[in-house]
């Protein structure tokens, strides 16, 4: 088990949340991961590291909505916004692109979470690896996470 998803699953078993791990083919979109998953792509969750002047802030949306950049910018308070790159998401999280999982806390970030996730029944996500994901209540995410709920998500 990577790292990373290891560090997921002790976070959530210290919560005392009950959570699915689903290991599958690779998948590097969320439309993939849900077809490989078996799952409709209004239960995935995604999760993407944006910088904000100069901080990084993890925001965590449904994978079938978009960041809206003006939203964030708004409620992070800054003009400038940018999505992580490759480079700075394998040293912050370790993780690549697409393989981040919906916990910033596990990387002393601040989390944003999009009020879509509170209504969601379960949620699936990548775990730390294309091929490794977790499904758990929506509620239970957003407790886990730490996280900020907020809105900032628009259709895709």
């Amino acid at each position: 088990m990577p790292a990373v998803t290891e560090r997921v699953t002790i976070l959530l078993r210290d919560a005392g949340v009950a959570f699915e791990v689903l290991e599958h083919a690779p998948a590097r979109t969320s439309e993939e991961a849900a077809r490989v998953r078996g799952t409709a792509l209004e239960q995935g969750a995604k999760a993407l590291v944006v910088r904000a002047d100069d901080r990084f802030v993890h925001c965590v949306l449904p994978a079938h909505r978009r960041a809206d950049s003006a939203a964030l910018r708004g409620l992070l308070g800054t003009r400038r916004l940018r999505f992580a790159t490759r480079e700075e998401l394998l040293a912050i999280t370790g993780c690549a692109p697409g393989a981040v999982p919906p916990f910033g806390n596990l990387f002393g970030l601040p989390v944003l979470l999009d009020e879509a996730l509170c209504r969601t029944e379960v949620v699936v996500f990548n775990a730390g690896s294309h091929s490794v994901s977790i499904a758990m209540r929506g509620d239970d995410l957003v407790r886990v996470s730490g996280g900020v709920v907020c809105r900032f998500a628009a259709p895709a």
